[in-house]
């Protein structure tokens, strides 16, 4: 337990009242953050979760308040950046995105209970709320995450290896674009019912739902990949194929450090992995295109 006794009336260093006062505006701010989040949580039981370490947080900026003598309001670029972020990518990366942020103190409050020693009984509950979180977090999106992952992977190497195969074979960004987009619908198709019916077949309730997951991640992915086709002049398809690259690689760093926050994945690990599977499936095929396009002596 935390002591809620008065504060002592011995006085702080500078160095250690300026760390307490980073860490009463944290713990406000970071109070609103879950608040905030909670308002827009449906389920019940992640609602009170989120409102009770809400509360927690306030209790701690209290205790630090008996030090500072302030009374501070919340940070608004921060508690509008996390509410936005749990609305674009849910509530489970951001509040796990947040707490990395308190990780990195443990050190600081370490050194601050040698002079506050509620220091160490506030670290307590930091660390309790790691645990708190992990189970409460039920998150659908995050159920589907194999789902998402098997669907953008696959079209990740799919249509890599396509588009940049059919680059030197065909040499125009137009084609490109057409073949990519009808072989991109196709597949999609085909992946989408895959895992439907595989899902079936394991007796899951939640097939059509799975299935959808899979579909979007990759329907998601082929739109961004044949982009560039669109984008570029007709005689630029290195060009635009080095941009397609480009966005492999962007969606690659943006879904594996999700993965990594939510998950608590490592985020170097799998990023080596699915760069060089899809990157090495590019430039195989790539070579193809070139002995395609020479050996068969079509011209198009």
């Amino acid at each position: 337990m935390i002591d809620t006794a008065p504060a002592p009336t011995a006085q702080l260093s500078p160095e250690a009242l300026a760390q307490v006062r980073i860490f009463q505006q944290n713990e406000v701010t970071e109070s609103e953050v879950y608040r905030r989040i909670a308002a827009g949580t449906k389920d019940e039981s992640n609602r009170a979760a989120l409102l009770r370490i809400a509360d927690e947080e306030a209790k701690h900026a209290a205790i630090w308040q008996r030090y500072t003598g302030e009374a501070m309001k919340p940070q608004r670029g921060k508690v509008l950046r996390f509410s936005l972020i749990a609305r674009v990518f849910g509530f489970t990366f951001a509040v796990k995105l947040m707490e990395r942020g308190e990780e990195k103190a443990q050190i600081s409050y370490e050194e601050l209970a040698k002079e506050a020693p509620e220091a160490l009984g506030i670290r307590a509950d930091e660390e309790s709320h790691e645990q708190a979180l992990l189970a409460m977090l039920d998150e659908e999106r995050l159920s589907y995450v194999g789902s998402m992952v098997l669907g953008m992977n696959d079209a990740m190497v799919e249509m890599t290896g396509t588009l940049a195969g059919l680059t030197l074979a065909m040499q125009n960004t137009r084609l490109i674009a057409l073949s990519g987009l009808i072989t991109g619908i196709a597949a999609t198709l085909s992946m989408a019912s895959s895992e439907y019916l595989s899902s079936k077949s394991e007796g899951r309730p939640d097939a059509l739902k799975s299935a959808s997951y899979t579909g979007v991640a990759y329907l998601v992915t082929v739109a961004l990949l044949i982009l560039p086709y669109l984008l570029f002049d007709e005689s630029h398809y290195l060009w635009a194929m080095g941009t397609m690259v480009v966005i492999v690689l962007l969606i690659l760093v943006v879904f594996n450090y999700y993965l990594s926050v939510a998950q608590d994945l490592p985020f170097k690990k799998r990023f080596g992995q699915m760069a060089g599977i899809s990157l090495g499936v590019a430039a195989l095929s790539f070579v193809i295109g070139i002995l395609v396009k020479q050996f068969l002596g079509v011209d198009i």
